[in-house]
């Protein structure tokens, strides 16, 4: 059983302000991209630094292999989740938020203000997302090709996704 985390970081959404679309929509894109079974962990927290760390630390002693977070990541005074994600980290791959980046500049330009990030920490990937849903899908269509064979090689749970590329073994 494939183990994900899911982590909503928003200060209106986790006070009950307005309902948290981003996590549905993140776990929507799960559902429609990998065919083998997988249980969600879905955490909703504000935009606090110590939260987002002792929750992305929570789902890597759960043995999460693939944990998604949305919200956070404008360069606003309190949108810290690329900087908490750093805290837990052990390496960065930088590729990721670069790409991000890049494919989002198709839709807004905007997209040079996103600051997430992805990286790995035990058999965990972690991932930074925008927290509009709209941008959610959109990242995630451009980066997801990567991330199973990313979760592999740090030895974390096997996803099967058609859309998800591997190297041809030798």
């Amino acid at each position: 059983m494939v183990k994900i985390g899911i982590v909503t970081i928003s200060d209106r959404a986790s006070a009950g302000i307005y309902e948290d679309k981003s996590g549905k929509e993140i776990e929507k894109f799960l559902r429609e991209n990998i065919k083998n079974d997988f249980e969600i962990t879905y955490k909703l927290i504000p935009d606090e630094f110590e939260e987002i760390v002792k929750t992305l630390k929570d789902l890597v002693n759960q043995k999460c292999s693939l944990i998604i977070t949305t919200g956070g990541t404008g360069p606003a005074k309190r949108d810290v989740t690329p900087e908490a994600t750093r805290e837990v980290i052990e390496k960065e791959l930088p590729g990721f938020g670069e790409l991000m980046r890049m494919h989002s500049l198709k839709y807004v330009p905007t997209s040079i203000l996103a600051r997430g990030i992805a990286g790995v920490v035990k058999n965990s990937f972690i991932l930074n997302l925008p927290g509009s849903p709209k941008a959610i899908k959109e990242n995630l269509e451009a980066v997801w090709p990567a991330i199973p064979y990313a979760i592999d090689l740090i030895d974390g749970d096997y996803i099967e996704s058609p859309s998800s590329f591997r190297p041809k073994k030798k």
